[in-house]
This record gives structure tokens, C-alpha cells and sequence, in this order.
């Protein structure tokens, strides 16, 4: 039997030569796969328009998807990106409390309920979060918070980069 990521790997290659029903199974199968890797992420309440969003994104992209390499990895890249930017534009706009945003699935053990971005960036070294603070979340450009923290603009992007990676790392322990 097929895995689940060679089916949906072939139901997108079917796609990308205009197999209209192939595109609608994946993009069914995706909807299932993305209701699951958000319900550990965001309230439910949030779930449904994520998705919607991380499908568009997936149509949009759809054709650089590389049929030689897995799917399941570049559809969680991109519900990834949705989901920062989800994450993003909850901060900005002060609409809930990050700590109501990130609530970790009722099932999960872990024993941890909620993560939020200012709690994340505390764990990270000084100048990893300061970048990450003014470039991502306040909207300063890479030259204008190598400004004011006195890095060099590479050191900024070096920063940015290990704390993101940083963060995510420590979001999917949880």
C-alpha cells in the first residue's frame, strides 16, 4: 500500500499535467492533514480560515512543487509560513492574547498549554530577539535594525534566521 505522501505526491504531479479530480482529492487530503497540524497550534476557532489560507497558497505554488522530492514536507513548509504569518498579524493587531492563540492540543501530554511569542523570545539570546522584534513583528527593514542595535546588516539576517529557527524548534517540541 502507498503512503499517504507518495499518494499525495502523485495526486500532484496528476494535478500539475490538469487532472481536475486528482487536484480536488489532494486538495481534500490537505485540508484533512492542515485541520490536524493547526489544532495543536492555534484555537479552534482560527482553524478553518488558516487552512483556507494554506490552500490558496498551495494553489498559488502548485507549480514548483518538484515531483521528485516527498509533498508532505513542502505542504508543511508552507502551512508553516502561513501559520507565522497567521501568528504575525494576531501580534500586530493585538486582537488576543498570543498565550489564547497558541494553545496546545487538549490530547497533548506534554503537560505544557501555552506558548506565546513574547515568552519564546525571552528564551532566545538578546540580540537574536531584538532583531527578530523589530525586523518581523515591528516591520523595521535589515538596515534600520542594524541602526539601531549597532550589528552589521549580515550579522541582522544571521540573527533572524537562528532565532526563527530557534523558536520553531522549540514550538514543535510542544
Amino acid at each position: 500500500m502507498a503512503s499517504q505522501d507518495d499518494m499525495m505526491r502523485q495526486w500532484m504531479l496528476a494535478a500539475q499535467a490538469g487532472d481536475r479530480q486528482a487536484y480536488a482529492r489532494l486538495l481534500r487530503e490537505c485540508q484533512t492533514w492542515l485541520q490536524r497540524y493547526f489544532a495543536r497550534r492555534i484555537p479552534p476557532s482560527q482553524i478553518d480560515d488558516l487552512v483556507q489560507e494554506t490552500l490558496i497558497s498551495v494553489h498559488r505554488k502548485r507549480a514548483s512543487f518538484d515531483g521528485t522530492r516527498a509533498f508532505l514536507p513542502w505542504l508543511a513548509a508552507i502551512g508553516r509560513y502561513r501559520w507565522i504569518d497567521h501568528l504575525r498579524k494576531v501580534y500586530r493587531a493585538g486582537e488576543t492574547a498570543l498565550d489564547e492563540t497558541l494553545v496546545a492540543a487538549p490530547q497533548d501530554e506534554s503537560g505544557i498549554d501555552m506558548l506565546s511569542i513574547d515568552a519564546l523570545l525571552r528564551l532566545l539570546p538578546e540580540r537574536q530577539a531584538d532583531v527578530i522584534r523589530l525586523v518581523k513583528l515591528a516591520g523595521y527593514s535589515i538596515a534600520e535594525a542594524a541602526e539601531r542595535t549597532g550589528q552589521s546588516e549580515s550579522l541582522v539576517k544571521v540573527n533572524i534566521h537562528r532565532g526563527i529557527r530557534r523558536m520553531s524548534a522549540m514550538i514543535e517540541k510542544v
